[in-house]
């Protein structure tokens, strides 16, 4: 069974930074894509920030030069470095990876999900 666990969140005044880490564990024979999603009250799911097994990233428009999404392949952990945060940055947070298990093939699994708060 494979399990994905977030830490980081919390509170944290408007301009503040934040770091966010979700490890994989379980029976996991390769992990393809690690992202991060938010989801804020009243709002669809969004995507934040991806990185592919290679390194390659992706951001979303709102997040481009303050956010860095990172990976240590070693330890199937994937993180979000958050700086000048902003009030609307405030939401859920879900860590998603894509990957292959020797049971069941390829999967998309999810998180828990990690409240970040800011406040102006």
């Amino acid at each position: 069974q494979v399990q994905l666990v977030e830490s980081g969140g919390g509170l944290v005044q408007a301009g503040g930074s934040l770091r966010l880490s979700c490890a994989a564990s379980g029976s996991i024979f390769s992990i393809n894509a690690m992202g991060w999603y938010r989801q804020a009250p009243g709002k669809q799911r969004e995507l934040v920030a991806a990185i592919t097994s290679g390194g390659s990233t992706n951001y979303a428009g709102s997040v481009k030069g303050r956010f860095t999404i990172s990976r240590d392949n070693g330890k199937n952990t994937v993180y979000l470095q958050m700086n000048s945060l902003k009030s609307e940055a405030t939401a859920v947070y879900y860590c998603n990876a894509e990957l292959f298990t020797l049971r069941s093939g390829r999967g998309d699994y999810w998180g828990q999900g990690t409240q970040v708060t800011v406040s102006s």
